[in-house]
C-alpha cells in the first residue's frame, strides 16, 4: 500500500524525484510514472499484475484506497478467507490463529465475479433505500419544523386573542362601574346641593331679621315692636322646626361613596398563577420509510395483536365504602396518575379511588344528575349533567367546579383530547366545543349517540336503542357502523392504544371488543368473569389498564380493574 495518496510516482518519490504518476498497480499497491510503469510491465515477475490509470485510482473513496491486499501483521499477501471469523488470512494467519477453523476457503473463490454477484445489486439497493429514507426523513422533519412553527403562531394568536378578550371585557366592566360611580355621585351631590340651597334661603331670611332687629329696637313704636316680635317668633319657630325635620329625616346621615371590587376579579390576582400551560402532545408518526433488508423480516410480523390475542387478566377490585353500598355508577375513569374516578348517579357525586381501588374521598357533589365523565388534562375532568344541558369542568386536586359549559342539547357522553370536548346527545346531534375560545360546532352526522370515545381524530360511539357501534371522522361524517348479536344495549365505549374498540354490552352482561376496521368482534368478559350489568368502562392507553363498572347497587365484585 502506498505511504500516501498523491500524484507522484512512489518509486521516484522514494529517490527524491517528483515524477507524475500515471498508473496504479493493484497488487504492488504503488503508483508508477510512465518510465517505471514500462519496466514494471516488462518484468516477468509482475507481468500478470493488474493496473489502472492513476486518475481512476484517485477517484476511489479514501476508505477503499486504504484497503490492502497484504496482511499488516505478517506483511504477506492474503490468500484465504475464514468464514468462521469473517476475516482475510495470509498463510501465517492460518498457522497462528485459524488452525482449528473448519471453513477456510481460497480467497480467489470468494472474490470470483464479486462485481457481478447478486450481493452487489442488493447493497446498491440498500444504499439507494437508505438515501431515500434519509431524504424522506429530512423532508419529514422540515415539514414538522414548519408545522410546529405554525402551531406556535396559532398558539400566540390564541394567547393574544384571549388577552384582548380579557382586556376588552375588563375595560367594559371598568367603564360600567365608573359610569355607576359617576351616576351615584351625581345624585348624591345634587340632593345635597339642593338641600344646601334651601337652607341658604332660610339662612338669608334669618340674617335679614337679625340686621333689622336693632333698627326695630331704636325706631319702632311699642305697637310695631309687639307685632314685629310676633313675626320674628313665627319665623324663628318655622326655621327651627325645619331644622328639626331635616335632622329627624336622613338628610344629615353621612352617605359615603365606596367601591367594592368583585371577589372574582380579586381572585384573579390570588388564584390565577399562570396564563395557561404549554403541552407537547405526542402522536404516532406519519413518517413511512423503507425497511432495510435485515429488518424486513421483523417488520413483516405485525406488532399489533390480533383480536383473538386480547385476554384481560384481573388485577384488583374497588373497595366500596360501607356507607356507599347504594352506588349507582354511570361512568368510570382511569386518571393519568393511575387513580380511579367513579361517577355516582344516585348521590350526584364524583368519587376518587387509589390505584389499588381504595376509596379516597368525594371530589364534588352536583346539584343535578351526572351522566358521564372524561379526562381533559392535568387535574381537570369534564362531567355531563344531562337534564340541565350542561357540562362541568372539575379540578380534582382542588375539589371544585371551575367552569360550566351550557349547550342547547341534552348532554350525555363526553370525551376530550385536551383541546376540544365532544359531547354526545342521546336524541340530538353531538357537539364539539373548542376549549380555547369555547366556540361550539354541531356534528350533524352524529345523532342518537349515547356514549362516545376519541382515537387519532376519529370519534367512536354507541347507539343504545339500535345495538350499534359506530365510527365517525372529526367532522361527524360516518366511517363505519357495526351490529352483532353479541352486542346488546351497548353503553360505555373506549379504545386501547392499537385502536381496538371496547364496549360495555349491558343487555347480555359482557364486554365486547370490536376490531379497528369495525368488521369483527369478540366477547372478552362475560357473566362467567363476574360481569353484571356493565354500564361503564375506561382504558388507560399508556398502562393498558381497564376498569369495568357495574351499574346499580355497585359492589366490589362488579367494579374491577384488568390488564389488557
Amino acid at each position: 500500500m502506498a505511504s500516501s495518496v498523491n500524484n507522484f510516482c512512489t518509486i521516484c518519490h522514494d529517490d527524491g524525484i517528483s515524477n507524475r504518476a500515471v498508473t496504479w498497480c493493484t497488487e504492488c499497491e504503488i503508483l508508477f510514472c510512465e518510465y517505471c510503469a514500462k519496466h514494471h510491465s516488462k518484468s516477468r515477475l509482475y507481468e500478470n499484475h493488474e493496473t489502472m490509470p492513476s486518475e481512476d485510482y484517485h477517484k476511489l473513496p479514501s476508505f477503499i484506497q486504504e484497503i490492502s491486499s497484504q496482511c499488516r501483521d505478517h506483511k504477506k499477501k492474503f490468500e484465504r478467507y475464514c468464514s468462521v471469523h469473517a476475516s482475510l488470512c495470509c498463510v501465517q494467519c492460518i498457522a497462528d490463529e485459524h488452525q482449528k477453523c473448519q471453513d477456510i476457503k481460497p480467497l480467489s473463490d470468494i472474490l470470483k465475479q464479486v462485481k457481478s454477484s447478486a450481493s452487489v445489486q442488493l447493497f446498491e439497493k440498500d444504499l439507494k433505500d437508505v438515501k431515500e429514507n434519509l431524504d424522506t426523513t429530512i423532508k419529514y422533519m422540515k415539514t414538522r419544523i414548519s408545522t410546529i412553527y405554525k402551531q406556535k403562531t396559532k398558539a400566540v394568536e390564541e394567547v393574544r386573542y384571549m388577552r384582548k378578550s380579557i382586556n376588552d371585557y375588563l375595560n367594559k366592566l371598568e367603564q360600567d362601574i365608573l359610569n355607576d360611580l359617576e351616576s351615584k355621585h351625581s345624585k348624591l351631590k345634587l340632593d345635597m346641593a339642593t338641600l344646601v340651597q334651601q337652607m341658604e334661603q332660610r339662612a338669608g331670611q334669618i340674617n335679614q331679621m337679625q340686621s333689622q332687629f336693632t333698627i326695630m329696637m331704636q325706631c319702632a313704636t311699642e305697637l310695631q315692636m309687639y307685632i314685629g316680635l310676633r313675626e320674628i317668633e313665627k319665623t324663628t319657630s318655622q326655621t327651627a322646626k325645619y331644622i328639626e325635620d331635616l335632622e329627624r329625616g336622613d338628610n344629615f346621615i353621612e352617605k359615603n361613596l365606596k367601591v367594592n371590587i368583585s371577589s372574582a376579579l380579586q381572585s384573579l390576582l390570588r388564584d390565577v398563577k399562570s396564563f395557561g400551560d404549554v403541552d407537547i402532545n405526542t402522536t404516532s408518526s406519519t413518517l413511512e420509510i423503507k425497511a432495510g433488508r435485515k429488518y424486513q423480516a421483523q417488520k413483516l410480523i405485525s406488532k399489533v395483536p390480533g383480536i383473538e390475542e386480547i385476554k384481560p387478566s384481573l388485577l384488583t377490585r374497588l373497595t366500596i365504602p360501607e356507607n356507599a353500598r347504594s352506588l349507582h355508577i354511570f361512568a368510570c375513569l382511569i386518571l393519568s396518575d393511575g387513580k380511579l374516578a367513579i361517577l355516582d348517579h344516585q348521590k350526584n357525586q364524583l368519587l376518587l379511588f387509589s390505584n389499588d381501588g381504595i376509596f379516597i374521598r368525594i371530589v364534588v357533589t352536583f346539584t343535578h344528575k351526572p351522566e358521564d365523565v372524561c379526562f381533559v388534562r392535568h387535574s381537570t375532568v369534564a362531567v355531563t349533567l344531562e337534564t340541565v344541558n350542561q357540562t362541568r369542568l372539575v379540578n380534582i386536586e382542588k375539589n371544585k367546579i371551575i367552569r360550566t359549559i351550557k349547550l342547547s342539547n341534552v348532554c350525555s357522553g363526553v370525551v376530550s383530547d385536551g383541546e376540544i370536548l365532544v359531547i354526545s346527545s342521546i336524541i340530538r346531534p353531538s357537539t364539539r366545543v373548542n376549549l380555547i375560545n369555547m366556540s361550539q360546532t354541531i356534528l350533524e352526522g352524529m345523532e342518537k349517540v349515547c356514549h362516545i370515545s376519541l382515537f387519532k381524530g376519529n370519534l367512536y360511539g354507541t347507539i343504545m336503542s339500535e345495538d350499534i357501534v359506530c365510527c365517525h371522522d372529526s367532522t361527524g361524517e360516518p366511517l363505519w357502523t357495526f351490529n352483532h348479536q353479541d352486542i346488546d344495549t351497548p353503553l360505555a365505549i373506549t379504545l386501547d392504544k392499537h385502536g381496538f374498540v371496547y364496549v360495555a354490552s349491558y343487555g347480555n352482561n359482557s364486554v365486547v371488543v370490536v376490531s379497528p376496521d369495525g368488521k369483527t368482534c369478540k366477547t372478552i368478559l362475560s357473566e362467567d368473569d363476574g360481569i353484571t350489568l356493565p354500564v361503564a368502562l375506561d382504558i388507560n392507553k399508556k398502562t393498558g389498564m381497564m376498569i369495568v363498572s357495574g351499574g346499580k347497587w355497585a359492589t366490589s365484585e362488579t367494579n374491577c380493574v384488568y390488564k389488557i
